[in-house]
Parts: C-alpha cells; sequence; structure tokens
C-alpha cells in the first residue's frame, strides 16, 4: 500500500488523512472526525466520546467499526501512532451515530474529497490553488500565502532528499525538524509552539513572513548541505541539520542587530490576522 499523509481543513478544523494510491480512496482519522461532529474542546475529549461510541457499536454488531483499519498517522506530539481510520463511505455510516448540526456540511465536504485528489493527481496546480483558496478562507494575506506555499515545497525538497538517504518518516524526520528549529530560533518546536500559544496547531501555520522565511533558509540550506556531504549515519544527519540550522541562525542575528527587533515572534496566526485586518481598515 503506497501511503501519502496529508491534512485536510473543514471550517478550520484539521482533519488528519492518507491517501492509498493503490485503492485510489482517502483514509481519514476517526477521531478528528469526531472532534469535528462534536465540537468537542480538546483532542482528549474527543478520543473519550469515540472510545464509548466505538464500543457501543461493536457491540450492536456494526460492521464498519469492525472493518475499520488502523493507521500510523503524525499525533501531537510529532510521533507516528496507530490511529483509527476509515475511508469516505464508511464515514457516512458512522455519522449517523453521532448527532451533531455540522453532519450534513461534513459530508458535502466529505463527497467532494476523492474526486478532488484525482483531479489534482492529473494536474498537479490544483493542489496549489486549493491550498491557497483554503488559506484565503481561514483570513490568511495574499502575501503570507504565497511565502507559506513556499515554505511547503522547500519542505518537500528536504524531506525527499532525507528518504533518499534512507530516513525514516515519524521519529527521525521530528527528530532533525527538532534539531533545525532549535539551532535556527534558539527554541525546540514544543518550545517554540509554547511561545506562541499554542497547542496541536502546525507551527509553521502561525510564523510571521520573516519566521517563515528564516525557517525557509535553514531547511533549504539543510537540504543543500546533505547533498553536498552525503551524510550515512544518523549522527551525521544530525549533524548536518545543525549546520543547515545555523546558517538560518546567522541572518537571523545579523537582522535583529541591524533592526533592533527580535525575529522569533509570539504572535500566532490569529493575532497574525488580527493585525493585518487592522492595516487593511486604515488603508480604507
Amino acid at each position: 500500500m503506497t501511503q501519502k499523509e496529508a491534512i485536510k481543513i473543514f471550517e478550520e478544523r484539521k482533519v488528519r488523512t492518507i491517501w492509498d494510491e493503490e485503492q485510489e480512496k482517502w483514509y481519514f482519522s476517526i477521531v478528528d472526525v469526531v472532534e469535528v461532529l462534536t465540537e468537542q474542546p480538546t483532542h482528549q475529549g474527543a478520543r473519550n466520546y469515540w472510545k464509548v461510541l466505538k464500543s457501543r457499536l461493536i457491540k450492536e454488531g456494526n460492521e464498519t467499526v469492525t472493518n475499520c483499519n488502523r493507521l500510523k498517522l503524525q499525533a501531537e506530539d510529532g510521533k507516528m501512532r496507530l490511529t483509527d481510520v476509515a475511508d469516505v463511505e464508511q464515514l457516512f455510516r458512522l455519522i449517523q451515530s453521532i448527532p451533531s448540526p455540522k453532519a450534513e456540511p461534513f459530508k458535502i465536504w466529505l463527497a467532494q474529497t476523492a474526486p478532488e485528489r484525482l483531479e489534482e493527481m492529473q494536474d498537479p496546480e490544483l493542489t496549489i490553488d486549493r491550498a491557497m483558496e483554503q488559506y484565503l478562507r481561514m483570513g490568511y494575506s495574499e502575501s503570507w500565502i504565497n511565502q507559506r506555499l513556499k515554505s511547503i515545497e522547500i519542505r518537500k525538497e528536504l524531506t525527499d532528499e532525507w528518504r533518499h538517504k534512507g530516513l525514516k518518516e515519524g521519529v527521525q524526520f521530528a527528530t532533525l525538524t527538532d534539531i533545525i528549529t532549535k539551532a535556527w530560533s534558539d527554541k525546540t518546536t514544543k518550545e517554540y509552539k509554547q511561545f506562541k500559544g499554542l497547542k496541536k496547531e502546525n507551527l509553521r501555520d502561525n510564523m510571521t513572513n520573516k519566521e517563515l522565511i528564516l525557517n525557509m533558509l535553514a531547511e533549504l540550506s539543510t537540504k543543500e548541505i546533505s547533498e553536498t556531504t552525503n551524510p550515512e549515519s544518523f549522527p551525521e544527519h544530525e549533524d548536518v541539520a545543525r549546520r543547515g540550522g545555523n546558517v538560518a541562525k546567522e541572518a537571523r542575528l545579523k537582522l535583529e542587530a541591524e533592526t533592533g527587533k527580535k525575529v522569533v515572534s509570539p504572535l500566532n496566526a490569529k493575532s497574525i490576522r488580527s493585525i493585518e485586518k487592522v492595516k487593511e481598515n486604515k488603508q480604507d
């Protein structure tokens, strides 16, 4: 089974998914769907809700639950953990067991997912267009979105390089990413998210333009150094990650010295959008 993990957005809520290229279908994290439909305030609340519902449905002999798969998806801590997943057809059946005013709009959104993926495979530019549409709906500015899309491209080039060198997604990718982040920003990924008041939100989605640019420089530098030095052992990859991050750190320190302003900011997506709205209103 060839799989590609992705994040889908429904009304600003993230749903973890995996695309199965052989079967040409999406598998969705059931806990994430439950969180969307029940509007649980925490991910743990959604897990508890699904645990109780799953137990009840199994006792009732529900075949949909019995046939659900468990696949590894990235958890809040960055590690790959086995998670209950369901395809579109299975989710339609499960949704009937969850009373929610969001059930119908979610079904419509769900029905559009698989065809969109097939279209994107035929025309990759649609992926970029739809990503931009999603960010625009979430209130981001076009200038920020352009930076974010570029950062996605550079991140993919880096992870492709890691895969080419035989590294594994999950713990190894997360460890190297943490080293890069720490090297250029002086904060681990966890510390950076706490600094911005984030929990399970994507850190890059909550970076300012300056932060995105320096993070891109760090990841681009890591990829270039890796291609040049051809690290073999994981400790060698860790060293490359530090060196790549340090390239961006030097740029960060130089910029801070020239401007007297800190680059690493407590601003998150919500506060960034608020500031941009104020600027737009002043211009009007």
